[in-house]
């Protein structure tokens, strides 16, 4: 029986090594294909441990961590996410960002990525003066040869949860990706979904 708890920043610190080993092996697959590293897990993990508006929601098979999924305020992220809300003239006040949504395979179909959107929005409306929620993924050449035949996006599911993608509005991150020598460039779409002024 899977169960679904939230941690704020103060209390995750027991479960961050667990999350740094689940995201590497789940961005592993396309279309992410990230060669994980855990330097750059426990760096990247530290800004969310550190903030004061995440939360971090965890599934859990008895003791262990198989699923987890992330939202902190926009104005608590990196640089290079709260870049191109700020060339676009938005007031990252208004935006919580959503991290990863990671999965293990075998624990796919069960509503738990809905879960884990459930508990981050009620998070993010939580907050005054919230209008957006927004999250990004990988952008991918719909002919590349490394796409697995049987591979179905999160698009038509990220729609009907009210998320839409905005043009123009990208950034770029670096990560190392299998079979390639040191890290490269990666474009990423960001979707928003607008809410009423709280």
């Amino acid at each position: 029986m899977v169960q679904v708890r939230s941690f704020s920043a103060s209390a995750i610190q027991p479960h961050l090594d667990e999350v740094a080993a689940l995201r590497i092996a789940v961005f592993r697959d396309w279309p992410y294909l990230y060669d994980g590293d855990a330097a750059y897990e426990r760096s990247y993990l530290a800004t969310y441990a550190q903030a004061a508006s995440s939360l971090f929601v965890l599934a859990f098979d008895g003791a262990r961590v198989v699923g987890a999924s992330t939202a902190v305020a926009l104005v608590e992220e990196t640089e290079a996410i709260r870049a191109p809300f700020e060339r676009m003239g938005r007031d990252l006040v208004e935006v919580c960002y959503f991290g990863e949504s990671v999965l293990l395979p075998q624990y796919r179909g069960r509503g738990l990525g809905h879960r884990f959107f459930d508990e981050r929005e009620a998070h993010a409306r939580r907050r005054d003066g919230l209008a957006f929620t927004a999250f990004c993924s990988v952008v991918r050449a719909q002919d590349d040869p490394r796409r697995p035949l049987e591979y179905r996006g999160n698009d038509a599911f990220w729609c009907k949860r009210g998320y839409a993608p905005v043009d123009g509005l990208r950034c770029t991150l670096d990560w190392p990706e299998l079979g390639e020598a040191g890290s490269i460039a990666h474009d990423l779409q960001f979707w928003l979904r607008a809410w009423e002024s709280s």
